[in-house]
């Protein structure tokens, strides 16, 4: 029988079920699933936000390959006042060096999130500096280089504070909080490949 899970990963959680030194992982969240559910893809250590889990292996081949170019938006808290010109930068791709070389990334969807989100607190929160603003911004990915969003913010001069996938095609992280998963039904399945809207160019 095939399942599907969406999990709202909290920060400082590893994207596996191994142990790896005294670091959580999955194995403290999903205690009573079958033994053959596994994470599609992963989510840094320090990113939070959503993770799909499950057995269907065409469904894991279609998120992973990167012909299909599934969309997967992420809300990034930077430090500092983003700017317009930055924002553009992001939309249309930037170099960032991946292993010791050069890539260019693949046209996104950058917007200004103008009014703070509503999120979850983090635990342990992001270190409060009066003197320095922040920003929020809204980045719709088609590939999944390694750290790939921290490193495009740095590449416009903007650090990432906070980093928080907020959806998977068109299922986000709405219905849930830090720790919580729900299974998905058959007909959500699809809506994991469903595009936003025109990437731009």
């Amino acid at each position: 029988m095939l399942h599907y899970y969406l999990f709202y990963k909290p920060f400082n959680v590893l994207s596996q079920f191994s142990e790896e030194g005294d670091k959580t992982t999955l194995a403290e969240f999903f205690k009573e699933i079958p033994k053959n559910i596994y994470p599609v893809g992963r989510l840094d250590y320090d990113s939070e936000g959503l993770l799909l889990l499950t057995n269907d292996k065409t469904v894991t081949h279609r998120l992973l390959d990167p012909k299909f170019a599934h969309e997967r938006t992420y809300w990034v808290q930077v430090e500092g006042a983003i700017t317009r010109d930055a924002i553009e930068l992001l939309s249309r791709g930037v170099l960032i060096n991946i292993n010791g070389k050069q890539h260019k990334t693949k046209p996104a969807i950058a917007e200004l999130i103008k009014d703070e989100p509503s999120v979850p607190e983090r635990n342990p929160p992001i270190r409060f500096r009066k003197n320095i603003p922040t920003s929020w911004l809204s980045l719709t990915l088609t590939e999944g280089k390694n750290r790939q969003v921290r490193r495009m913010t740095a590449a416009v001069g903007f650090p990432t504070l906070r980093l928080i996938r907020h959806s998977i095609g068109k299922l986000t992280t709405d219905r849930l909080q830090p720790g919580q998963y729900r299974e998905l039904k058959e007909e959500e399945k699809e809506l994991l490949f469903a595009k936003t809207r025109q990437t731009g160019g």
